[in-house]
């Protein structure tokens, strides 16, 4: 028996993909079935370049659609207003890098929701793991490639 994988996200990203599938199926799927009867009308199918490049978008197209899908249907909406002081989905933590004395800011978030060049950590990678339980005032080891980097956690504040 398989075992489902499960995303976790915010109910928001949930919503925001709820709103993209809405356009695939509805606006996108028309604009490519447009393209589509428009390059069968060149003719010849067999050296038409505009026909090939509209079935591959149409194929890509259907790939997305049945990706965003599965993201919806196996959602797991992760609750980010919690009692505890600690690090969890949702928190927003500024730590400092001992190794260099700077500090930096971050979100934690599901998979789904993860852009580093954003802040928003995922709570998969390693640094996200790592961070996840700790309180303020905590120092975490994170293991690199280049070596292992250390931080302290200087500050936590949940989303309301």
């Amino acid at each position: 028996m398989a075992i489902e994988a499960r995303y976790k996200m915010s109910q928001a990203r949930l919503d925001d993909l709820k709103k993209e599938l809405n356009y695939l199926e509805t606006v996108r799927e028309r604009e490519v079935s447009e393209q589509i009867k428009e390059a069968r009308s060149f003719g010849d199918l067999s050296e038409n370049s505009e026909y090939d490049e509209a079935k591959t978008e149409q194929g890509k197209l259907y790939s997305r659609i049945a990706e965003v899908q599965d993201l919806i249907d196996h959602a797991e909406i992760v609750e980010t207003k919690e009692i505890t002081n600690a690090v969890s989905l949702g928190s927003r933590v500024k730590v400092r890098c001992e190794d260099d004395e700077e500090d930096e800011e971050y979100i934690i978030v599901g998979s789904q929701e993860a852009n580093p060049l954003e802040g928003r950590i995922s709570d998969d990678s390693p640094f996200g793991r790592e961070l996840m339980g700790h309180v303020v005032g905590d120092k975490i080891t994170v293991p690199a490639p280049a070596g292992d980097l250390h931080f302290t956690i200087l500050n936590i504040e949940k989303k309301n």
